[in-house]
């Protein structure tokens, strides 16, 4: 109990007003929790700002989350293109089917003999973006008409084979139609 004595005493003697001040704090800090609580003047003990380790924990959850939403832009571009070349190919098939709708019989006749195999540009830049094989089978006054549309890849592919297994070479469209005269 030697601090509290001390204090009172030193408080009760009247110095000059620069000592009177200095003790005045130095009370407040013992009363405050001791000299271990006793800061400089003008500093504190919250700490303003980030800490290193902080900060690279922050880059680190920002860079993850980045590389997620990276790899869900690649796949939605992937999904884009060929939901583009699906639709390219859906158009491809029915345009063919709508020219043979047109045709008279004798002319549906005449195409019966072989398959027409077609290698399409469609963007005229020197590659072959679709392959067309159009299949048409008589019975008749009726013609059965099968339409299969193959990326540009499928041209070292025979026509019987991509006829006969569509589903194993990835036919991009395959659509059949009936025509009667």
């Amino acid at each position: 109990m030697f601090w509290p004595a001390a204090l009172a005493a030193i408080s009760n003697h009247r110095v000059n007003n620069m000592h009177s001040q200095k003790i005045k704090k130095l009370w407040n800090v013992i009363q405050s929790g001791g000299l271990r609580g006793a800061r400089r003047e003008g500093s504190s003990n919250e700490e303003k700002g980030f800490s290193l380790i902080e900060v690279l924990v922050g880059v680190a959850l920002v860079g993850i989350a980045m590389l997620g939403l990276a790899q869900f832009f690649i796949y939605s571009m992937l999904s884009n293109a060929r939901a583009d070349q699906i639709s390219s190919a859906t158009f491809l098939g029915r345009q063919q089917i709508e020219e043979l709708r047109n045709l008279t019989a004798d002319e549906l006749n005449a195409l019966t003999a072989a398959p027409i195999d077609e290698q399409i540009d469609v963007n005229a830049d020197g590659t072959i973006d679709y392959r067309r094989i159009t299949d048409i089978q008589s019975t008749g006054q009726t013609w059965q008409i099968r339409v299969l549309v193959f990326a540009g890849t499928m041209s070292h592919r025979g026509t019987s084979e991509l006829i006969l297994n569509p589903v194993q070479n990835k036919a991009r469209i395959d659509v059949s139609t009936i025509v009667s005269r």
